[in-house]
């Protein structure tokens, strides 16, 4: 394991609701020109004693022997070209499958088993997949079918409603000046590099849900949807 990248400063897994359980860690990445360091989060979807992971973390022992207490690591799950490496860790030691949207590009050392496709094979049951079409890279949301619809996203919708103790302080100057730390937003950094267009955002209106788990920021539960249409009107008039 000692070619990929060492684990990083992170919280305890908590569960979030039933089966569905979260993660906040750390990242470090050069963005705009300069190096930030800032949090990301992971989310671990359990069916039975089978675990999926979404957005992947790398875990330190003690956070890995409580993933282990969980389940079985059976899938890692690639939603966000920009995320993804922590996947070769995962992939490598529990020989998971590993599943991707089509064009991402794979890190070095593994490859994609599966494909993601909306209306195809899922890694696991009561799961959809909404897929970015405008995106310039690959981008998508998983929507578990649950508490009322859950959508599992990357770098698309964001909930970083303030810096936590992941993001250094000159990373957080740098993040207030391009627009982060916004509730139910999408992600400045996605916008600026994938340039998403509306037509995107007239088709996840027509998703119902409640709740959102992102790539970075907090859970937002219960109101999530009308928080985000509100957004989707702000920044694309749909």
């Amino acid at each position: 394991m000692n070619q990929y990248r060492n684990a990083m400063p992170h919280g305890a897994i908590t569960q979030v609701f039933p089966d569905v359980f979260f993660v906040t860690g750390s990242m470090s990445n050069e963005f705009f020109g300069s190096t930030w360091q800032f949090s990301r989060n992971m989310t671990i979807v359990r069916e039975g004693d089978q675990l999926s992971i979404i957005n992947s973390v790398r875990l330190d022992e003690q956070g890995l022997a409580e993933l282990d207490a969980l389940g079985k690591v059976v899938n890692v799950i690639r939603i966000g070209d920009m995320h993804g490496v922590d996947d070769p860790f995962y992939v490598q030691r529990y020989g998971a499958t590993y599943w991707s949207l089509l064009g991402m590009t794979i890190p070095d050392g593994i490859q994609a088993h599966k494909v993601l496709t909306p209306g195809g094979e899922m890694p696991f049951a009561d799961c959809t997949l909404f897929e970015f079409k405008t995106s310039k890279r690959p981008e998508a949301i998983l929507r578990l079918d649950r508490e009322g619809g859950i959508m599992i996203a990357c770098d698309s919708l964001q909930n970083w409603v303030e810096p936590d103790e992941f993001c250094l302080d000159e990373t957080v100057a740098a993040m207030r000046g391009v627009g982060f730390f916004r509730p139910a937003d999408l992600g400045p950094a996605w916008m600026h590099v994938c340039a998403p267009q509306a037509e995107d955002f007239k088709r996840l209106k027509l998703i119902p849900f409640k709740h959102v788990l992102c790539g970075h920021g907090v859970p937002l539960r219960d109101n999530a949807q009308q928080a985000y249409h509100d957004t989707f009107a702000r920044l694309f008039g749909v």
